[in-house]
């Protein structure tokens, strides 16, 4: 547990870069030319960068970046590694699962079915020792009110594994000075989608995912992340690249490796001494017969690099996919690695994107697979696309993305030059880009807890309050990731829901969150209300307020909520949020006034602030 003097410097230090050095950059100083260039205010700008590049602005932030210069502070955040965040650091090591390996987490936190598996393998055994065959033996177990009651336990004790990687990530958005990297490790975990819910081993592959492919690269080389992600056996189980083998009737390099494989760089045995009497190890080499599979190279061409209209063919995918063979995980249901196996492997003559790999090859066939998506220029425009509407606008500038793609090529997919590109751009600073995007449940939730100065919520409760509001982090099915425009994440439900939610984070329904939190509770408590309606709009909202959303904060009353309200006195209890101002019956506690009878109280205000369409747009 955190001592309190330990706390209250996590709470410094997540709205400073303390004594940081400035970081070195290669962007040119801009000139006044370019400042002119910019449409947005002064004002505007900074709060601008504390919305795209960062979750939101902590108390203070305002005047921190105003005072750097928006400019330096951009190129601040382009060198995380210069900036300080060990007081995050040290929350994050907490939390122990993040730095296990797959196969620590897999001993240590096994599945309720592996727990039967070594129960009934025990029983058998000694069913066995007494004279009975196998099968009597087994049909014999008994399964016990100790077995459920352990089988309860391993089940909530499997549950920490994704819990911490959901609350870690909230941590880290909600208190890191690191903002940048996070957001694009967010925009990357995205772009790379793995299903937390798959099966088999993939819920503990994750934490790795992340710390090892994602985190590393997510500023780097665009072609160093897709090796990464490529080899990661997250994605290789998600995508079910690790069974994809050679068909029938191709040639194999079996013969020509010598029965021996390659895993990290360095030569194996081809299988243990212990495989051949091992059975899972035989089930897991008589899958690997199942013949080639493309679901990974169709995602690798559609979703990772080329986009859909990236000029490849049916015929192209299938030849990725046959370079691909042979890239699996060694032992996947022990926490295994990635592994290269010569035996799974078409070492056929290939064609990809009108490039010739010769015949008899391994691995490097995968590896020139990658390099030619990673310098094609498709590739350099679908990425760039993507990164100008994540932080620009649902609807990419086409001149943006050009000159984008074009430093992507031109520094060999440098991620950090491509976005100084961006964020330098007169199309950023523009009046159209000026709170053109609606923030994702993830990005709510995050910015409310930094704007109201909340203390880092070490408990599951803001995660759990994002997968209410829509997003479950770590658990999109589908290889696409969730949405990155506005149009998915909005309509008549989910706005009633972000309502609620604003009034029961200031109702203090979270744990860390308190009305005492935010910096600006003290100095208006006793203040007239319209002092507090300026005081609230100018600190949460940016000073930024429509008439109906001001109408709205002096009545205390939100027109979509009803004529009962929500928040403080119908969403009781540890509920978090609720769903409609109709779905639940009145609170049993005593009534609180109406608004009209009286000015809404001081939480109230800033929950519907929170709720105000001024806070749902970045």
């Amino acid at each position: 547990m955190l001592r309190l003097d330990t706390t209250l410097c996590l709470a410094m230090a997540a709205v400073t870069a303390c004594a940081s050095p400035a970081p070195r950059s290669t962007v040119p100083i801009p000139t006044a030319a370019d400042d002119a260039a910019r449409e947005q205010t002064a004002d505007q700008q900074v709060r601008q960068v504390l919305n795209r590049l960062a979750f939101g602005a902590r108390p203070g932030d305002y005047e921190r970046v105003r005072a750097m210069g928006v400019d330096r502070w951009i190129a601040q955040q382009l060198e995380p590694q210069r900036i300080d965040d060990h007081a995050v650091d040290t929350l994050l090591a907490h939390f122990p699962t993040l730095s296990m390996s797959p196969a620590e987490l897999m001993r240590d936190y096994p599945r309720p079915a592996q727990l039967l598996r070594q129960r009934r393998d025990s029983l058998t055994r000694a069913g066995r020792r007494k004279g009975a065959d196998s099968a009597s033996a087994s049909r014999a177990l008994p399964f016990t009110s100790a077995d459920s009651m352990a089988v309860r336990r391993t089940r909530r004790r499997r549950q920490r594994v994704l819990g911490e990687l959901q609350t870690a990530k909230m941590v880290s958005a909600v208190a890191s000075n690191r903002q940048l990297e996070d957001v694009m490790v967010d925009f990357w975990e995205n772009h790379f989608n793995v299903f937390a819910g798959k099966g088999g081993p993939e819920l503990y592959y994750l934490s790795s995912f992340e710390r090892d492919a994602i985190r590393p690269h997510a500023l780097g080389h665009f072609r160093d992340l897709l090796e990464a992600v490529a080899k990661s056996p997250a994605m290789l189980y998600y995508l079910d690249n690790w069974q994809s083998t050679v068909d029938s009737g191709r040639p194999r390099l079996s013969a020509r490796s010598g029965g021996r494989a390659m895993r990290a760089g360095r030569l194996v045995p081809r299988f243990p001494l212990a495989a051949s009497r091992n059975p899972s190890a035989q089930r897991a080499k008589a899958s690997r017969t199942r013949g080639i599979n493309e679901n990974y190279a169709r995602e690798l061409m559609e979703l990772h690099t080329l986009g859909v209209d990236g000029g490849y063919t049916q015929q192209d995918v299938i030849n990725v996919a046959r370079a691909l063979t042979g890239w699996s995980i060694q032992a996947p249901r022990q926490g295994g690695g990635f592994i290269f196996r010569p035996q799974m492997h078409d070492a056929g003559v290939k064609v990809v994107l009108g490039d010739t790999l010769p015949a008899g090859r391994g691995i490097e066939d995968g590896e020139e697979v990658l390099d030619i998506l990673a310098h094609h220029p498709s590739t350099a425009h679908f990425i760039s696309m993507e990164l100008v509407r994540r932080f620009v606008s649902d609807s990419p500038p086409p001149a943006l993305v050009e000159r984008a793609a074009e430093t992507f090529t031109r520094t060999d997919g440098d991620i950090r030059e491509v976005l100084r590109t961006i964020f330098y751009s007169p199309e950023f600073f523009s009046r159209q880009a000026y709170k053109a995007k609606v923030k994702s449940p993830f990005e709510l939730v995050a910015s409310a807890l930094r704007a109201v100065g909340a203390e880092p919520d070490t408990t599951m409760r803001a995660a759990q309050m994002v997968a209410r509001l829509g997003e479950p982090l770590y658990q999109h099915r589908d290889p696409n990731g969730y949405p990155e425009t506005g149009d998915a994440w909005i309509n008549t439900g989910s706005i009633l829901n972000r309502i609620n939610f604003g009034l029961a984070l200031a109702a203090g329904r979270m744990p860390g969150v308190s009305l005492a939190t935010w910096e600006q509770s003290a100095k208006l408590a006793d203040a007239p209300h319209d002092q507090q309606v300026d005081a609230v709009i100018a600190d949460i909202l940016g000073g930024e307020a429509s008439p109906d959303t001001r109408k709205v904060l002096e009545s205390g009353v939100n027109p979509l909520l009803g004529t009962q309200g929500s928040g403080l006195g119908n969403c009781p209890g540890d509920k978090g949020m609720c769903a409609t101002s109709r779905s639940r019956a009145p609170s049993p506690e005593p009534r609180v006034p109406s608004p009209e009878s009286r000015a809404p109280s001081l939480p109230r205000l800033l929950g519907l602030a929170l709720g105000a369409p001024e806070f749902q747009r970045r």
